[in-house]
């Protein structure tokens, strides 16, 4: 062939990718995995193709740099260290290999566990010291303990069925998963806190995102049953790790297995002190079989991404284009919004959406549309949610779509309402695209507003009496919480009313509970867009 496309690989791979890459005529292949950063900044410019695996930013930087680079292919499931909005604004396709390592990350759990329960470290460090201390080792076994998962995707469900094989009773967390799936894995569905409450052993199995960093503190600590077992092979960050050492030390916390990290390599890991703790270096998908499906994953998608072809593992889709001024294009961003505000401020799991198209809108090809509210959706739950695969993962956790379209409304020349429902609950939210483009929720849960989808928004809803609004307000003066915007609807005098609020800064949970706390005051909860 006159050209051949040039990629270079920053991470350690399988040596069968490189054979697979190789092998392929139109590919010259750069393997390069202790390549510094600044030597790759200076390299990138010649590649067509970039193969990373975490220790590699392919940040803002790096990707001005890459003139000539048109896929960047990770190398594992997580796409953290890759900045995938300006990818895609560069026409850049983000690929990325999920599910490889789902088998090996649920087995390393387990381990962890059972490392933990039978004090497998403490007795293996006394036999090399020359020791023989059995009656000081004695652990725990599996058998009727009631393990509580927090996540059921496809590392929690794995680890629910080996659990089951040990005789555990199983419960888990997990607000996106329809109630079948639970029922298919022999798993009771429970909220956190009856989990904190009747949990030997908490396992997490949930990706990083805005909702779960932090997710597990003091406060949720405190909680549990004395001597539970926590396991973390998921992300770091999603416990707060100063305050797991705290209840280690104390005792409340009975033993830890712990394989990913707020930061990575730990720095003076105060862990390594104590004898109830099991650590691993982030090795969840270091296993054989993970790394060989990861490798021929990353060699088949990479030659077809560079020739233009179908991929099975999109992240993102730059492909999309839509011209400056369509009428779909100017809903676009609104639907995504739409959808984020949705996930963040329901308290049920939907199994139905309804989206209604209305006004000249309702005349438009509306399938981006649906994949934009979908994508902003489900983007705040699950990990790396793309327009690609919105629909799958929708599938999945069993949320059935339909659509709808009123070519006569008249109250706007268009608008967006998307209705979520389960059984007797529902959430409706709706929005409209004013010339501009200004983008704006006007219509939540029968509550008509106007407020730009941008921000830290404070959704509070409470019954219409005198001095609500002057009690909001001196709630959120008294902790520095200043109010950039206030909108208010009510349905009926006397009745219920809702308020928006989009504040400079963000808001605590202590600020939270504090207005929750208010005399009727109905409903609180924090939105960023």
């Amino acid at each position: 062939m006159s050209s051949k496309y040039k990629v270079l690989i920053t991470g350690a791979l399988h040596p069968l990718a490189l054979e697979l890459l190789e092998s392929e005529q139109d590919i010259l292949v750069e393997y390069a995995p202790d390549l510094p950063m600044t030597k790759i900044r200076e390299i990138i410019s010649d590649f067509d193709g970039i193969i990373t695996r975490s220790e590699t930013p392919v940040d803002h930087e790096l990707i001005d740099r890459a003139s000539c680079l048109k896929v960047i292919a990770r190398a594992a499931v997580g796409i953290a260290n890759i900045d995938v909005d300006y990818a895609t604004h560069k026409g850049i396709l983000v690929l990325h290999s999920p599910g490889k390592n789902t088998n090996s990350a649920a087995e390393l759990t387990l381990a962890l566990l059972l490392a933990t329960v039978r004090n497998l470290v403490p007795a293996h460090h006394r036999m090399k010291e020359g020791g023989w201390d059995r009656h000081q080792f004695s652990g725990t076994e599996l058998m009727n303990k009631t393990i509580g998962l927090i996540g059921l995707g496809n590392v929690g469900h794995r680890v629910a069925k080996f659990c089951r094989a040990f005789d555990m009773r199983v419960m888990a967390y997990d607000p996106y998963i329809a109630d079948e799936v639970f029922e298919r894995h022999g798993v009771l569905k429970s909220t956190l806190k009856e989990m904190f409450q009747k949990a030997d052993i908490l396992s997490v199995h949930t990706p990083k995102n805005k909702e779960t960093i932090g997710m597990i503190s003091s406060e949720e600590l405190k909680s549990m049953k004395d001597g539970v077992v926590i396991i973390n092979a998921a992300r770091g960050g999603i416990i707060n790790e100063n305050d797991l050492l705290k209840s280690l030390q104390t005792g409340k916390v009975g033993g830890v297995g712990i394989d990913t990290w707020e930061k990575e390599p730990p720095v003076n890991n105060l862990f390594a002190k104590l004898r109830n703790v099991v650590m691993t270096p982030h090795i969840g998908a270091s296993t054989t079989e993970a790394q060989l499906r990861i490798a021929e994953s990353v060699a088949s998608q990479v030659p077809k991404a560079l020739r233009g072809e179908v991929v099975d593992f999109p992240v993102n889709m730059p492909r999309v284009q839509i011209l400056e001024g369509d009428l779909v294009s100017s809903y676009t961003t609104l639907a995504e919004k739409m959808g984020s505000f949705a996930s963040q401020y329901m308290r049920f799991s939907p199994s139905f959406l309804n989206l209604k198209y209305r006004g000249t809108l309702a005349k438009q090809n509306v399938a981006l549309l649906r994949l934009c509210f979908l994508k902003g959706f489900l983007s705040q739950h699950h990990e790396t949610v793309s327009f690609v695969n919105a629909e799958q993962i929708a599938q999945r956790i069993g949320l059935r779509i339909e659509e709808e379209k009123d070519h006569h409304f008249s109250d706007y020349e268009n608008a967006l309402k998307c209705t979520l429902s389960k059984h007797e609950e529902e959430f409706t939210i709706g929005g409209v695209v004013f010339s501009g483009p200004h983008p704006r929720l006007t219509l939540i849960n029968g509550f008509l507003l106007e407020m730009a989808p941008t921000g830290t928004i404070l959704t509070i809803k409470n019954n219409d009496r005198p001095g609500i609004i002057g009690a909001i307000g001196a709630c959120l003066g008294k902790h520095n919480v200043n109010i950039d915007q206030f909108n208010l609807g009510r349905d009926q005098k006397g009745g219920e009313a809702m308020a928006l609020l989009r504040v400079d800064e963000d808001i605590e949970k202590n600020v939270l509970r504090e207005l929750e706390s208010l005399p009727n005051i109905n409903f609180v909860c924090k939105i960023k867009l």
